[in-house]
């Protein structure tokens, strides 16, 4: 289960982290994220000097290099507003991680403590803060959701995202084998262990494409990167037309509900 929130009410300001993935190669997951928080009439603050949250250097063990990064965003949301993350891996880094990593800081310890209990991953912020219950605008479908590692056992969001498109009155949710196991991204790992990684995201494709679902929705850019990118590259290897669609929750749940993208 997710952790309480601290949220006793429902909040008119939050911050938006919105991670590197998001920024780099999905920026209109992060531009719907906030046009569905916006339609729940929430002032939405993107702090501009905000960069990585160090996951990839924490997981890698440069721990003083993480330090480095984090450091750089503990004074970005000031005010004791929630900070919502469309990301359940940077969510769970500044979550669970921040105030180990500034142990034996006590200034910073106590500035990532206080942010620690404002994170939020994006739809656990929608359904346990806000309540969030999404009006289906669209036809039938079909879909199948993937949750990173970070998210599922750190963040417990793989329920909050199943609540959500539950939801929705025309979406059928396919549940795909081995649900929980990895994609085989996990950030560095990709690139330290290719091989390994081609393996692992091979079976999460043919479980996925095993569902018969229309496409794959995740609150994860990087999970999704590395699957639609891998499913990409073998509709080509094999000569056939794209096969296995997919988009951020944020993508779905806006155009679902009518907003604009």
């Amino acid at each position: 289960m997710t952790n309480p929130t601290p949220q006793a009410r429902r909040p008119a300001d939050v911050y938006f982290f919105a991670t590197c993935v998001v920024d780099q190669f999905f920026p209109d997951a992060g531009m719907d994220a906030i046009t569905l928080l916006e339609r729940q009439g929430i002032r939405v603050h993107f702090p501009e000097d905000q960069t990585c949250c160090g996951q990839p250097a924490y997981s890698s063990g440069f721990e003083e290099e993480a330090r480095r990064v984090a450091a750089q965003q503990l004074t970005l949301f000031p005010n004791d507003w929630p900070v919502v993350v469309p990301s359940g891996s940077c969510a769970g880094m500044m979550k669970h991680h921040y105030p180990t990593l500034f142990a034996a800081d006590p200034a910073r310890k106590a500035l990532a403590e206080k942010l620690s209990a404002r994170v939020y991953e994006l739809t656990q912020f929608l359904v346990e803060v806000l309540d969030f219950k999404p009006q289906d605008c669209g036809s039938p479908c079909t879909v199948v959701l993937h949750t990173s590692c970070s998210a599922r056992r750190e963040m417990g969001v793989h329920l909050t995202g199943h609540k959500l498109l539950g939801e929705l009155a025309q979406v059928t949710v396919a549940r795909q084998e081995h649900e929980a196991e990895c994609c085989g991204f996990g950030g560095t790992f990709s690139i330290k262990q290719p091989e390994i990684s081609g393996a692992m995201v091979e079976d999460k494709v043919k479980a996925l494409k095993a569902t018969g679902a229309e496409r794959v929705v995740s609150a994860d850019c990087g999970c999704l990167m590395n699957i639609l990118g891998h499913a990409a590259w073998r509709d080509k290897q094999e000569g056939r037309a794209p096969s296995l669609p997919g988009e951020h929750i944020a993508s779905f749940l806006l155009r679902r509900s009518g907003g604009e993208q």
